[in-house]
């Protein structure tokens, strides 16, 4: 017999499925290491232990909805407002709140593709239409196609910068011109979860775009450079009508209590946030000069990561990989994207690379 079921959106038919990074298999005296998820291999920063530790005493109490504390020191820290700054479950639950307060069905939200995997699934739960412009042949950002894409219907524009997967960048000069471009009531979200690791002196500060444009707002994490990924906190900052329409929609109690207090002391602790970071980006560039040296195609890479287009020999590179230790993220018929992380599994995966390559 038929069983009738409830009625669900529409618009969630065919929606496509987050694929988190996969775990490495370990095997009989092989190490194993986890290269798929961009995740900071370096234990939590000096004092946020305690913090945590400290936070846990209080799990039977619902933790503080504004986020005051959090708030107040990343104002002090980025030197905005305090109504500037809006919090959520990472970066990305930020991100579905921004398509909850800008689109829905019939409008359109614009992204470079392929960029950050989550883009079209918020774009989808949200109704509205996902307007993908290809990268360009630098597997960069096209900001002169992605402003010709523009229409009457687009509401949101994600430009992630660094990009994920690609690791590549959009300089001042030519992300000023293309903001230029944008319609003053179209919102530009400027995704910046890999801020940190860039080294390059012509990448702007998305804080110092956002000051005097109201329609950019500019997306922080703490799960990457902070070392922060399994506590689920993030952050945007941007002019207060947009700040405030992401209070007005962020789930409630949605950040911890042990997240806040950890996410605060991680940004008291900056030294040895810049150490770690100064280390990861030694191991990128030897990394990268490895995998050249092999012949491999690499994109200049101001994130932690970097990427190899592959094309359909991608899930063949993911099991090899595997085989060897080493689990990196396959995007199918398209590349391999592979965390930077401890000089051993680096090791690891270029010999991995490196054998795959005799192969070709």
């Amino acid at each position: 017999m038929a069983m009738t079921t409830p009625k669900l959106r529409l618009e969630l038919d065919g929606i496509p499925t987050y694929l988190p990074g996969r775990p490495p298999v370990a095997g009989d005296d092989v190490p194993a290491f986890k290269l798929s998820s961009n995740e900071n291999p370096y234990p939590p920063l000096p004092g946020v232990l305690e913090a945590v530790a400290a936070a846990a005493a209080t799990f039977n109490r619902y933790p503080d909805h504004g986020c005051s504390e959090l708030t107040a020191e990343l104002a002090k820290r980025f030197d905005v407002p305090a109504g500037h700054v809006a919090t959520g479950t990472g970066s990305v639950g930020v991100a579905q709140q921004l398509l909850q307060v800008t689109s829905g069905p019939g409008d359109e939200v614009m992204y470079a593709w392929r960029s950050f995997e989550a883009y079209p699934i918020v774009t989808q739960i949200s109704g509205a239409r996902s307007v993908r412009v290809p990268l360009d042949a630098d597997e960069a950002h096209d900001l002169d196609a992605m402003a010709d894409a523009i229409t009457e219907r687009t509401r949101l524009i994600f430009v992630c910068n660094p990009n994920n997967p690609t690791g590549t960048v959009v300089r001042r000069a030519a992300l000023e011109r293309f903001l230029d471009r944008v319609p003053a009531d179209t919102l530009v979200v400027l995704d910046e979860a890999y801020r940190e690791f860039n080294t390059d002196p012509d990448v702007p500060d998305g804080i110092d775009l956002y000051r005097d444009r109201p329609n950019v707002a500019v997306l922080r994490t703490f799960s990457k450079a902070y070392g922060l990924a399994g506590l689920r906190v993030g952050f945007a900052v941007a002019h207060e009508p947009v700040a405030a329409a992401l209070r007005k929609t962020a789930v409630p109690f949605g950040v911890s209590q042990v997240a806040q207090d950890a996410a605060v002391a991680s940004l008291r602790a900056e030294p040895a946030l810049l150490e770690r970071v100064a280390s990861l980006v030694t191991e990128r560039a030897r990394v990268v000069r490895a995998l050249t040296g092999q012949g491999w195609t690499v994109p200049e890479t101001q994130a932690n990561f970097v990427w190899l287009r592959l094309g359909d020999r991608t899930l063949d590179f993911a099991a090899a990989c595997e085989r060897a230790g080493a689990s990196v993220r396959p995007f199918a018929g398209d590349g391999a994207r592979i965390t930077v992380a401890e000089p051993e599994a680096n090791d690891l995966l270029l010999r991995a690379a490196e054998e795959f390559r005799k192969e070709l």
